[in-house]
């Protein structure tokens, strides 16, 4: 066993371990720490099969900028674990079953299909770089997968948003139809008042009128 065959064995088990700590890890911020992890053992692997353009976008792109979102995401929200893992072993079966039928069906599809739908042009394999392959197999050899991946991940999207939409009772929520209808009316009135006196203050005595001048004898 040569020093490659070692450093892919030793990534794909950090990689397989890093993922299963994703998902049974208790803590939302640790599983998001083991999932950055997980891409970086993936983006080694990556590495090991020359595939450096794959390798290069994995850590910018997920690692540097997709899990410090979800990162920022998951310790501004108020997560309460022990309300979302209520009810985990009753839906457990359902969930088996939905996901073996995808996965076997992702296996029928990407096992025995094979989609030509555009004919790459014919180029010599020694001056093609890793950039220019990757796109040239993704846009035609597997251009049914790709679309199928963006829609499981637009699905994912979806049901995440869903998960995360919970109102509170005490949370304060504006209405932007009702702050465009409004009227200076509703908000600003007018009220007469008729003028008084501060408390515990006397009022001021009223004016005593001047007595006329005495009038002079003649």
């Amino acid at each position: 066993m040569n020093a490659q065959e070692i450093l892919f064995a030793v990534f794909a088990a950090a990689t397989l371990a890093s993922a299963v700590r994703v998902i049974t890890a208790r803590n939302p911020v640790h599983a998001v720490l083991y999932l950055v992890l997980s891409f970086f053992s993936a983006a080694c692997l990556w590495m090991l099969l020359q595939a450096e353009f794959l390798a290069i976008a994995l850590v910018l792109v997920y690692v540097g900028a997709v899990m410090v979102l979800f990162l920022f995401v998951v310790m501004m929200l108020d997560i309460h674990i022990d309300r979302t893992r209520a009810g985990f072993w009753q839906h457990m079966p359902l969930a088996a079953v939905v996901a073996v039928s995808i996965a076997l069906q992702l296996w029928l599809v990407l096992s025995n299909g094979h989609w030509q739908f555009l004919t790459p042009p014919a180029t010599d394999p020694a001056h093609v770089g890793n950039t220019k392959a990757l796109g040239l197999l993704t846009f035609t050899d597997y251009i049914l997968p790709l679309q199928l991946a963006g829609t499981i991940l637009l699905v994912a999207i979806v049901a995440a948003i869903a998960l995360t939409l919970r109102r509170r009772a005490d949370a304060l929520y504006q209405k932007p139809g009702d702050q465009v209808r409004i009227r200076r009316q509703d908000r600003v009135s007018l009220v007469k008042m008729e003028a008084s006196t501060r408390a515990g203050s006397t009022p001021a005595p009223a004016p005593v009128p001047a007595s006329p001048p005495p009038a002079s004898k003649a």
